[in-house]
Parts: C-alpha cells; structure tokens; sequence
C-alpha cells in the first residue's frame, strides 16, 4: 500500500524521467532483454528496434504514475494495455523481471543523489500497485475466456482451412481448432493471439479477426488477413511457411477496441491493412440498418484488399456508402472515388451531414493523426472518435 509520503516522491519525481525519456528507455529495455530473456516472445522485436516498444512501456508506467492518485484519468490506456497483456499471455511471473529493471534505469538516469532509497522505495511500492493491478484484471480475462463456451486458456492448435490472397500483399488465413471442439466468439473489432516459432524463435503477434465466425454459410473458423511487410519475421514466415494443413497456435481473442451498439451513422476510415477489423464491424452493422460510410485509403488498386466483397454488400444494402481514396490510381485498377491523401475537404464530402456520427478509424501512424485531427475539425466529438493502434498503444498527438 502507498503510503501518502511515497505517492508524493513518485509525482514529484515523474517530470524528471520524462524529461529522460529516452535514456529511461535505452537502459530499461536493454537490462530487460539482456537479463530476462524469457521475455523475449512478448515483445515485437521490430517495435524493440524502431524504439516504438520501449517507447510505449515507459509510457504507460509514467502515465500511471502522473495519475497515480485518480487512475480514471489515465482513459483508455490501461484497458489497452491489459488486452495488448491478455493476446500474448503476460503472466504474473513476468512483472517482477519487468520491475526490478524499472527500478534499476530510474536509478541510473536520475542517479544515486536523487534516487536515494526513499525514492525507489517509493517507486516500487508505486510499481507493486500497478502490477497488483494489471494481475487482477489480467486474471479475470484469463478466466472469463476459459470459462466461455468455446473459450480456452493459453495457447490452442488450429489448423489452416484456407489460404488465401485478397491483394498484392494482404493474404487471408482461416483457422478451425485441431482438436474438433467449439469456438470462442469475439466482439467485432477483436484481434487474435499468434504464437510460432520463427528462425529459431518464439514469437507472438496480435492479428485483427478480419470475418465473423461465420461467413457465407461456412463452418465456424476464424480468419486473420496479414500483410506482408518487408521486414516483418512473421509476416513473411505466414505468407511464405504457412499453407493449408499447417498447424499453428492461437490465443484466444482479445481487444477494447470494439464496435459499439447505436442507431448513429457509422463512419469506418481506414488506411492499408488497417481495412481488417473494419471487415467485422461492417458484418456487424449492416445487419441493423444504420447507414454504414465505408471510407478506405490505399497506395493504389493493387493492395486495395476486400473491395470487391465491400462493393457487393454495398448492392445489397443501401445504407452502406463505400468511398475509396489511392495514393496513385494505376490504369488496370478499377478507379478509386479520389486520389492523393484524404483530407478534410474528402471527408466533409463522404460524412453524413450530421456531426453526430460514431467513428472509427485505423491505419498507419500519419494517417492516424491525419484522420484524428480532421475528424475534430470537421466537429465530430471527441468520446466519438474512436481509433487503435496496430503495434504499442502511443499517443497520436
């Protein structure tokens, strides 16, 4: 329990690590994996070299400890963390490793002077809250999955069903368990839990669930539909290793990130493979009759993935209003609705005449606080304007 007395040396002390960020960061991860190599799968080492990873732990325990006194402020954050927790299997056993390095870099970047004993006493108290915290929320997911029907714990096998290109480099994946039994629904908007060992190496990544459990009559499955990305480990083992009848392990589904019950217009804005969750909240909504603004930004046809099934749905129901935005139209694409970038002006043109209108949009981090900022220029309210990040929870500010 914090005592009043080590809450205020944790707020006292937060402006300093922040204005350290980078050297917290540096020295925090880098004893992390070098003396806890367990902890290895749990990270995304392409986040860990671009520094996003790191960026987004420090960030996280430095918010909850500027809030330390009243956590609701801390918004959204915590819950994405707890799910981002829950799809890779963070278990109690991991926080200790992750808190005795904690402590460690705060001592070496504010140094002994004014890291006295009090201070990282302070601090662990402050972190044995979090973790306390994090556990108990963790667990109740944990147990709450595993007690659902279909539901399970820790990881599962599937076997791949189909395979299947839906661009240039987005590839869809369809998974039905190995041993026969049910599945855990999820919550449009849900990613799913991957673990594979990849080069001699454990790794685990979250992927959207890009299709209801059932799609057009089909047995229940689920379905990821993954980018190739140049240097993604993963995503090249999957397109290039993983085929029909090869078996891989899934965690069960997870994510806050999720569409909400309402009769407002439903604006999606996506940009790239961001387009897959939005594949389930559209299978959601449509079924309702609230209209639907399909709003969809790729660099040209050729990636463009699921617009033909976009399309068809859009002939079957008249709510639904796609929009589609190219980088570079080429000539054997079927034409875009614009080219270049979406904008302000594109938006006000493809948004309801109303302001009231729930939105949610993904895609990559520029195109994020592009839409993000538009969006609150165009006047739709800020507890509307709902979005999610692909890799570590960050601010888009």
């Amino acid at each position: 329990m914090l005592t009043d007395a080590q809450l205020a040396i944790v707020k006292s002390t937060v402006p300093l690590l922040e204005s350290g960020g980078e050297a917290l960061t540096t020295h925090f991860y880098k004893m992390l994996m070098r003396d806890y190599p367990q902890v290895h799968p749990l990270f995304n080492r392409a986040h860990q070299a671009s520094g996003d990873q790191p960026r987004a732990l420090a960030h996280g325990v430095l918010m909850y400890a500027r809030h330390i006194d009243r956590l609701e402020a801390m918004g959204p954050l915590a819950a994405q963390i707890i799910n981002k927790h829950v799809a890779v299997q963070v278990l109690p056993e991991h926080y200790p490793m992750v808190g005795d390095c904690l402590l460690r870099a705060i001592r070496e970047v504010l140094g002994a002077e004014i890291a006295t004993d009090a201070v990282i006493d302070a601090w662990a108290a402050a972190y044995g809250q979090l973790a306390e915290i994090l556990i108990g929320a963790e667990r109740q997911q944990y147990d709450a999955k595993a007690a659902a029907p279909g539901g399970w714990r820790g990881a599962r096998n599937f076997v791949v069903t189909r395979k299947e290109a839906e661009s240039e480099e987005i590839t869809s994946f369809y998974f039905m368990p190995q041993d026969g039994g049910a599945l855990l629904d999820f919550e449009p908007g849900q990613y799913i839990g991957l673990r594979m060992v990849v080069d001699g190496l454990e790794q685990r990544r979250q992927y959207s669930l890009s299709a209801p459990l059932r799609q057009d009559g089909q047995p229940l499955q689920y379905r990821i539909s993954v980018k190739r990305e140049a240097q993604g480990k993963v995503s090249r083992h999957l397109h290039d290793e993983i085929h029909v009848g090869s078996v891989v392990e899934l965690f069960p589904p997870s994510g806050d990130f999720t569409l909400t019950g309402s009769d407002k217009p439903l604006v999606l804005i996506s940009g790239g493979v961001g387009i897959t969750p939005m594949m389930t909240m559209l299978a959601a909504a449509l079924p309702t009759g609230r209209p639907v603004h399909f709003i969809h930004a790729a660099r040209h046809g050729g990636v463009h993935a699921f617009r033909g099934q976009v399309e068809e749905l859009a002939a079957r129901h008249p709510q639904l209003h796609p929009h589609f935005c190219y980088e570079q139209a080429r000539a054997a694409d079927p034409a875009p609705h614009a080219t270049g970038f979406i904008n302000p002006a594109l938006l006000a043109q493809w948004l309801p005449a109303t302001r009231d209108v729930d939105a949610y949009f993904v895609g990559p981090k520029p195109f994020m606080k592009a839409i993000k900022r538009a969006l609150a220029d165009l006047g739709i309210p800020a507890a509307q304007s709902r979005y999610e990040f692909f890799g570590p929870a960050a601010a888009l500010e």
